[in-house]
């Protein structure tokens, strides 16, 4: 966890002085973006809170959720972590949204999705989304990896 609190303060400073708020939306890190950005002191007033969306029960169990939401995007692409993010981003009336999908390992997705494929998303002033490939079936490895990327992406978004 420690190598992604630096990453966290940044993005924390940034929306404390612009007085804005955060919801997350998380697959293949488990919570790990969330878990950093709730470390760092003060994280009420710009993390308002998110969701692990691992399996598509977890979808389903979400109050207000319709599946047209998805229909023609499949997860781990650049759409669904769009999708994802703005998802989140309206459900806790954020002013931003962070969406992660991806597979950590160590088997790629159904999709076709090699081990160490993510997508992450960010909905709110801007949209933006990138892919990471870390070429690595190590789970554990590519969740920190996966977390540092949003964090990282996300910081830059909001310095754009």
């Amino acid at each position: 966890m420690q190598i992604l609190i630096p990453h966290a303060e940044r993005v924390a400073l940034l929306l404390i002085a612009r007085k804005e708020t955060v919801a997350l939306s998380e697959s293949s890190t488990g919570g790990l973006i969330t878990a950093a950005l709730l470390a760092v002191p003060g994280a009420s007033a710009y993390c308002l809170g998110g969701v692990v969306l691992y399996t598509r029960q977890a979808w389903d169990a979400l109050s207000g959720f319709h599946v047209e939401i998805l229909k023609g995007f499949r997860s781990a692409t650049e759409q669904s972590a769009i999708i994802r993010a703005a998802f989140v981003r309206d459900r806790f009336k954020a002013h931003w949204g962070l969406g992660e999908t991806g597979a950590a390992g160590p088997k790629g997705n159904r999709y076709g999705d090699p081990a160490g494929h993510t997508c992450i998303g960010v909905s709110g002033g801007a949209e933006s989304a990138i892919t990471v490939r870390t070429n690595s079936n190590d789970r554990l490895q590519n969740m920190y990896a996966f977390a540092s990327s949003a964090l990282g992406h996300f910081e830059k978004v909001l310095t754009q």
